[in-house]
């Protein structure tokens, strides 16, 4: 077992850990042809740098995030800005399902621990792909529910409070060092678990067990392999 504790709660990030985040393939498929070819990269790329950026500041609803971060991006790269495909976009983001492997080793990980997931959705984006991932957790907590979105240090304080837990006794695990693990080391979240999905640098000095196959995370929490 990778952790000397015995967990009350293995808390999880959702979107783009074990939701699919599939955002910039609907940007892309919403947009068409207004987003042409020479630019949709830089596009893509800026508006995600605006979504952290816009979940930085006060709360806002997370289809407020999407907008502002479209409308900024259009701005920036020279595009009409069309209020109508940002909340398209938004609407599209319940239907995204698991990576592969994620509801069975979730399963198998509920058998050893309480499971909770803590994410920047809405409230009711976050029940409809909590439904998604077809697994038991025992408390779903949204950006809208504590008023903040991660990486404000607040959200984790609020996640601590609701579930009546001191950091050493959770195990956090999230495919983002940037949204997730740089905040969980700063409030003391010791035992943290990486998965690496290749959208972000391996940053190891924050002090988590990496991973890249989600079949290895129930492993970490003593259960053989099947």
């Amino acid at each position: 077992m990778a952790f000397d504790i015995k967990p009350k709660f293995a808390t999880f990030d959702m979107n783009g850990t074990l939701i699919k985040f599939s955002i910039n393939d609907t940007m892309r498929e919403i947009l068409g042809d207004r987003l042409p070819a020479g630019v949709a990269d830089e596009y893509l790329r800026i508006c995600k740098a605006y979504r952290i950026d816009e979940c930085t500041g006060a709360y806002q609803p997370f289809h407020q995030v999407v907008a502002r971060s479209m409308e900024r991006a259009s701005r920036r790269v020279g595009l009409e800005y069309c209020e109508d495909e940002a909340r398209a976009v938004y609407e599209r983001i319940p239907t995204w399902g698991p990576y592969p492997g994620v509801t069975e080793a979730l399963n198998r990980l509920a058998e050893a621990v309480p499971l909770v997931i803590i994410t920047n959705s809405d409230t009711a984006h976050a029940v409809r792909l909590a439904e998604n991932l077809k697994a038991p957790f025992e408390v779903v907590i949204s950006a809208e529910e504590m008023g903040v979105y991660k990486p404000r240090l607040s959200a984790f304080e609020y996640m601590f409070d609701k579930l009546g837990v001191t950091p050493d006794e959770i195990v956090h695990v999230s495919a983002s060092p940037m949204y997730d693990h740089r905040p969980a080391a700063i409030m003391g979240i010791e035992n943290k678990v990486y998965v690496d999905r290749g959208f972000e640098h391996d940053e190891h000095w924050l002090g988590y067990e990496r991973i890249t196959d989600i079949a290895d995370l129930p492993v970490l929490f003593g259960l053989p392999r099947p």
